[in-house]
């Protein structure tokens, strides 16, 4: 195939694809063989520049399929200059491609950037390059532009915003890699940099991806809360994908399958800055087609240790082996007050299991897994008879008794906090609710819930999920993988794990969903959580052993309930009436206590459990016999 050839077959369906007009003549947009006459009488022939109300935005040389596209670089670098220096001099350099047909290159010479390739081969909109011009010229410096300290004003916060724009701005390069815990505001960091970026003119358009529906809709209400920003995407009543939103937060999923289908084209510089939650996740071999479509400045999240983020990712975002952008652990976090710390109780279910994880895989099953879109991180193939061991009666009993025993409970000292519950399978989320109401019947059924993808009515703004984050009831959460990770609940003060977690990435995540700290302003706390200095683990499958960790053992619940520290207020109060002679007031404290005993719930599984000593107070001779 031929220079020509390779220009009406592959070159100008493209540019036609992005919605260019192609033609000689001052009407078309793509103007071919545009002449640059030179001061020695020569001409040169550019063999397309894309064009905007009569103005040059970028050349594009072309070169026949069979040559090297690099072999077009300096021949299109001279046009650039040329038209810049004897077709309009008053104007910025135009923007340079150089393409064979099948690879297509992109040149900001003048943005100071080099070469890099575009992997689709899709070229700018009119739209898009135009806006691309503007932006070179009017942006202003990243790094003299204040950051919103109300969004992300802690120091450390300040300090990622700073690396990050550091490394686009002044380091030239498009990719960066924050490493944040758990906790330590992830979202609120990366929302205050899209709001640098957009004050000094470097972004306009920005795509954040989630891994799970949930956190979609998390990270909008950051977004519309932090930036006041109405024009986001997804909206009520979307059914296409828009191109006026300023703000676009989806899943992987979703964008991957909209990107294949193309039914509205978008270009791969549609978007200014793409920032990707989970960056650790070997699933982005599957989803590494999203990166790689967007030519845009990259930011990459996760929450996973540095030394266990897997070197894919390092690359991914063009950073050294465990050199991050920027790094906060969990340790600092904690030291700095940033964070909560946890203690481990652990419990003995009587179960012991085999079974698969993803370390256990060979090189092929994961490779097998990863072209699936399946983190074989995150496997957890356990034995034929967990589903029973799970749902066995007396195991969760025993579990659900510690919680509502040793758990750190709400100031009342009588009803555990918020708590999640991480269970194994859908029958075993619910067989543990329906357990927990016929222990606990006292509490109506209002205690806990199932919060799992299985259940209706779990998104949205009446769904369980924003009930279980901002609402007193339900206080305990049955949950199947949905909260997992990424929830954000700062009020969670018990976790327990009620199954094994193998995965020691997914295991750190689960562990954070306690991590996070109160507001600081006691006015803004929510009335059943004022307190929160630290969150207990109940480990009920030996975890923590599993995965070589050694935390520091959980203690008791601190403080009396209120009802036994009433009860024991009115039972020395009434001996010590009894011995001063006050008989009206021993009686009286007297028969209070009576009435406290008297209206303790008789189905209630702790008090079944001290039935026979109650037993004893159940009759008249015994209450006399007191004073």
């Amino acid at each position: 195939m031929n220079e020509e050839q390779t220009r009406k077959v592959l070159i100008d369906k493209a540019m036609e694809k992005a919605g260019w007009s192609i033609g000689k003549t001052e009407r078309h947009d793509s103007r071919e063989e545009f002449v640059i006459s030179l001061p020695d009488g020569k001409k040169q022939f550019v063999d397309y520049t894309l064009m905007y109300k009569g103005k040059v935005l970028a050349v594009v040389e072309a070169k026949r399929i069979s040559r090297g596209v690099e072999e077009a670089q300096e021949q299109a670098r001279q046009y650039a200059d040329n038209i810049q220096a004897y077709v309009q001099p008053n104007e910025p350099l135009p923007f340079i491609f150089y393409t064979n047909g099948h690879e297509l290159y992109f040149w900001d010479l003048e943005g100071g950037y080099p070469p890099r390739k575009i992997k689709s081969g899709n070229y700018p909109t009119p739209e898009d390059l135009h806006y691309m011009m503007w932006k070179s010229q009017n942006q202003t410096s990243m790094a003299a532009t204040e950051i919103d300290a109300s969004i992300a004003g802690r120091s450390y916060q300040t300090a990622a915003i700073r690396a990050v724009t550091e490394k686009f701005e002044h380091a030239k390069q498009r990719e960066a890699l924050l490493v944040m815990a758990t906790g330590t505001g992830k979202t609120r960091t990366a929302t205050a940099l899209v709001d640098v970026m957009q004050k000094s003119k470097w972004a306009k358009k920005i795509l954040f991806l989630v891994d799970r529906r949930e956190l979609r809709q998390q990270a909008l209400d950051a977004f519309k809360e932090h930036l006041h920003e109405p024009f986001v995407y997804p909206q009520p009543g979307d059914k296409s994908f828009p191109l006026d939103r300023r703000i676009y937060v989806q899943t992987y999923h979703t964008m991957l399958n909209m990107l294949q289908k193309q039914e509205d084209y978008v270009s791969p510089f549609f978007f200014d800055l793409v920032i990707m939650d989970e960056a650790h996740r070997s699933l982005f071999n599957t989803f590494k087609e999203i990166i790689d479509y967007f030519d845009s400045f990259k930011l990459g999240l996760t929450a996973t240790p540095k030394d266990k983020v897997q070197a894919s990712s390092y690359a991914l975002f063009n950073c050294p082996t465990d050199e991050p952008t920027y790094e906060y652990s969990y340790e600092k976090g904690v030291e700095s007050g940033f964070l909560n710390d946890y203690g481990v109780l652990k419990v003995r279910t009587g179960f012991q299991i085999d079974g698969l994880s993803g370390a256990d895989l060979t090189d092929a099953q994961r490779q097998k897994l990863q072209l699936e879109g399946i983190d074989p991180d995150e496997i957890d193939f356990e034995g034929k008879d967990l589903e029973k061991n799970f749902t066995n009666k007396d195991t969760n009993r025993k579990i659900l008794m510690e919680l509502m025993e040793q758990g750190i409970k709400d100031e009342s000292g009588t009803t555990v906090g918020k708590t999640i519950v991480f269970c194994a399978t859908q029958n075993h989320a619910v067989a543990m609710r329906q357990l927990l109401d016929e222990m606990y019947p006292q509490y109506r059924g209002l205690l806990g819930a199932v919060i799992t993808s299985n259940i209706e009515k779990v998104h949205g703004k009446d769904g369980l999920i924003n009930r279980f984050k901002t609402q007193d009831y339900p206080r305990i959460a049955f949950s199947v993988d949905m909260l997992d990770t990424g929830i954000d609940v700062r009020e969670l003060v018990n976790l327990v794990f009620a199954k094994p977690v193998r995965s020691w990435i997914k295991f750190w995540q689960m562990i954070g969903r306690g991590t996070r700290v109160l507001e600081v302003d006691p006015l803004l706390r929510k009335p059943w959580c004022t307190q929160k200095d630290k969150f207990l683990i109940i480990d009920c499958w030996e975890n923590f052993e599993f995965h070589k960790e050694n935390p520091k053992a959980g203690s008791v619940s601190s403080g009396m309930p209120l009802p036994v520290r009433l009860f024991k207020a009115r039972l020395e109060r009434m001996k010590a009436a009894a011995n001063a002679n006050d008989k009206d007031t021993a009686i009286r404290m007297r028969d209070s206590l009576r009435t406290q005993v008297e209206g303790l719930p008789e189905n209630s599984v702790v008090v079944k459990d001290k039935a026979s000593k109650l037993h004893k107070v159940q009759n008249d001779l015994f209450w006399e016999g007191l004073i």
